[in-house]
């Protein structure tokens, strides 16, 4: 398996474990349980803060249960715990103190789950030994991020109206672009946000910009009649629900019918947490690097952009409301990509089932068997939604993978 450590160069990743998914009985795991506690506790957030917020509690978590284990290099390494101390204790005081932290109105609901959590360990040393591995792994972590660049909030207002340049769409404020700051957040794998600095999008005079216009135009609007049902659902739902959410949900479905170990547990939900961070600053950079229209700007303004094949419709509207910050690369397909590389690699072959459903998007259950399957929907539904071009699901696509290739490669086998 692969290690975490950021600061050192490491080894090359071992081999992935070939997994056959197989159904298995129900069981506790307090891994589980507190990334589910977690994936509800951000869910308040916009996407990227949820994917930072995520990283932490579960790089927490991590170094928590990894301080008694010693199964893999820690991720800081200034945490440390005797062999016998709780595991379950340390995971669940970890996630608890990072989440209660960030989120201190929600300080009742995670404080009884803790007690839920620690009630069926026993009294004694190990889980005072445990309980305190959490409580360090947690505060070592908040510090490691208070200064990561993420805050204060920066907004962006483009200087040019030209052709193929962005501009403020309807959910923007008159603030500007959003996450204007996120390029320049402190990564926790990447060498920083540029590393992987994708090319510039197709000119707007290509043919394969025609195509992706032609595309968009066609499908992504809201009175369109060449959208099937099925491709509006993904549209739908992959507009109510984040990367974390859809594979934090998707591993836990995962691990549950592999039976995967809570040391295993923390230690892939970790990885996963921070590709899809990473993932995030790389779509940032990359985004106001190029500051491309979006699809409504593009249609609306086509007879301006040089290109004969082009038709402009200034009453063209998307299926669902973009974003408000430039379109390429698509930051829906970047994290999503990152994630599925990195799970990927740590089952190998695996065959598995998984169903997802959410309350905001009624009715609609998407089931996969693997994760292409996922990452081709979201880039769909991005599309068929009316927010991007394909051409920058494309691009996403591109970069997720390299920053999750990247975050294996980085890392290097067990350390027993």
């Amino acid at each position: 398996m692969h290690t975490l450590k950021t600061n050192q160069l490491w080894k090359p990743y071992c081999a992935a474990l070939a997994l056959t998914l197989l159904p298995a009985a129900g069981r506790a795991d307090v891994v589980l349980d507190w990334n589910a506690i977690m994936q509800n506790t951000v869910s308040s957030q916009t996407p990227f803060p949820q994917a930072r917020f995520a990283a932490i509690t579960q790089l927490a978590v991590f170094e928590a249960v990894n301080a008694i284990t010693k199964e893999y290099k820690p991720y800081l390494g200034t945490v440390t715990a005797p062999d016998n101390a709780s595991v379950e204790a340390a995971a669940a005081q970890a996630a608890h103190d990072v989440l209660k932290n960030y989120f201190p109105t929600n300080a009742l609901g995670l404080d009884a789950a803790l007690a839920t959590s620690l009630s069926t360990i026993p009294e004694g040393a190990p889980k005072a030994s445990g309980i305190a591995s959490g409580q360090a792994a947690a505060a070592a972590m908040i510090a490691a991020r208070a200064n990561d660049g993420s805050s204060p909030s920066e907004f962006y207002l483009p200087s040019s109206s030209e052709p193929g340049v962005w501009q403020p769409t309807p959910s923007c404020t008159a603030a500007g672009g959003a996450f204007y700051q996120w390029k320049d957040i402190t990564p926790f794998v990447l060498l920083s946000g540029s590393q992987f600095r994708l090319g510039p999008p197709p000119l707007l005079t290509s043919g394969r910009y025609t195509v992706a216009f032609d595309e968009v135009d066609l499908v992504g609007g809201q009175t369109s009649t060449m959208r099937p049902q099925d491709r509006a659902n993904v549209a739908r739902f992959y507009a109510a629900v984040t990367p974390v959410g859809v594979f934090n949900d998707v591993y836990r479905q995962i691990s549950t019918a592999q039976s995967l170990s809570v040391v295993e547990n923390a230690h892939n939900l970790a990885l996963v947490g921070m590709a899809i961070n990473d993932a995030a600053i790389a779509t940032f950079d990359s985004k106001y690097h190029y500051t491309f229209w979006r699809p409504e700007t593009a249609i609306h303004n086509a007879s301006d952009d040089g290109n004969d094949a082009t038709a402009a419709d200034p009453s063209w509207t998307p299926f669902i409301v973009a974003p408000c910050f430039p379109g390429f690369p698509s930051a829906h397909g970047t994290l999503s990509n990152a994630a599925a590389t990195v799970l990927e690699q740590i089952l190998g072959n695996a065959r598995f089932s998984v169903s997802l459903s959410n309350a905001a998007v009624p009715g609609v259950v998407l089931t996969y068997n693997n994760f292409t399957e996922i990452t081709d929907d979201i880039s769909d539904a991005r599309v068929y939604g009316g927010i991007h071009f394909r051409t920058d699901q494309d691009a996403g696509a591109s970069l997720g993978q390299k920053v999750g290739q990247y975050e294996i490669g980085r890392a290097s086998c067990r350390e027993r």
